[in-house]
Parts: structure tokens; C-alpha cells; sequence
């Protein structure tokens, strides 16, 4: 099974935290057996390399389980197959410094499809659930229409927020889509 979202950064995160300690293990133990007295450096050097080559390897198929475990499906699932038919299509334009929206309600399960622009400069679009968990991105470009499909599970409002600095307000760029039960919209 495929770990997506948040899973797929909290194995990252455990995963680098566990190769950071055992780094730092590796590393205490060689400083605690460089200070013994009467310890061969040649020998010592020896183990070393020996140690090093095994590392080495051990870290090249950690790596590459890694990618696998997470990047098992494809993440932007927009691009992994021909786009489907969205039931909404929300045309949103960012400006310096707010998002023009022309609709502001979805129902969940509906498949939106944000069609993204800018009229001055790049924007990041990025969406927002509880104001902790990014749900999607994508960027928006002058003279571009970049689309951006999403299927809200879960009610409630989602904040879109601009991801790239584009002036002094960037920090105000905010606006609100508000997803509804599987009722009217």
C-alpha cells in the first residue's frame, strides 16, 4: 500500500532521524576509540574503510527502499493519467496580493478543478486544510492557465494561501473555499 501526504513526510522524517543518530552513534564510537591509549591507527584505519564501504552501501538501498516506499504511486495524481472531468471548475487569478475566485463553495467529493493564472507576477497556490495540513499546489504564472485538480473529502473551509514571495503584502494573500456536505452547493 502506498503512503500518500502527511504519512509519506512523517516516514521521511523518522527515517532521517534514525540515519542522523546512527551517524552520530558511529561517530561517538570512533572518537570514544581514537582516545584509548595505545590504539594502531593502522589499524584502526583499516576497520574504517571496511566500515565506510558497508555504510556506503547500506545507505545507497536505504535510499532507494525510501523512494520506493514513498514514491510507490505517483504523487500528483493529475499527471499520472489523463485529467478527469471535474464537476466544478474554479477560475482563480492571483493578483498583488489577494486570489481572485470566481466561486467560493464546493461540495465534498466533488472533483474541482482550479484554473490558476496571475495578472503580475508568479504565485504559489497552495491549499490549506485546518491551516496545518497542505492538501495541494500548483503555480500561478502570467500568461499561463495551469489547472489543478482537488477532491475535497472533508468539509469545512480551506484556506489558499500564496506559496511564492511576490511583494511586500505576499503574507495578506489569502482567500477561502468553503466545502459543504454532499448537499446544495
Amino acid at each position: 500500500m502506498a503512503l500518500k501526504g502527511g504519512k509519506m513526510q512523517n516516514v521521511a522524517w523518522v527515517t532521517s532521524l534514525v540515519l542522523m543518530g546512527a551517524v552520530a552513534a558511529v561517530f561517538l564510537w570512533v572518537a570514544a576509540g581514537a582516545s584509548r591509549r595505545g590504539s594502531d591507527a593502522g589499524a584502526m584505519a583499516k576497520s574504517a574503510m571496511r566500515w565506510r564501504d558497508r555504510l556506503f552501501w547500506l545507505v545507497i538501498a536505504a535510499g532507494a527502499a525510501l523512494s520506493i516506499g514513498t514514491l510507490w504511486e505517483w504523487p500528483i495524481a493529475g499527471h499520472a493519467a489523463a485529467a478527469a472531468k471535474p464537476d466544478v471548475v474554479i477560475r482563480a487569478v492571483g493578483h498583488q496580493w489577494r486570489w481572485e475566485i470566481d466561486r467560493d463553495t464546493v461540495r465534498a467529493g466533488e472533483l474541482v478543478e482550479f484554473q490558476l493564472t496571475a495578472s503580475d507576477v508568479n504565485h504559489g497556490l497552495a491549499i490549506y486544510q485546518n491551516k496545518t495540513r497542505m492538501v495541494a499546489q500548483a503555480q500561478a504564472m502570467p500568461g499561463y492557465v495551469n489547472k489543478l485538480q482537488v477532491r475535497f473529502s472533508e468539509p469545512g473551509e480551506y484556506e489558499l494561501l500564496c506559496l511564492e514571495y511576490c511583494g511586500l503584502a505576499h503574507h495578506g494573500m489569502r482567500a477561502v473555499i468553503k466545502v459543504r456536505p454532499g448537499g446544495a452547493s
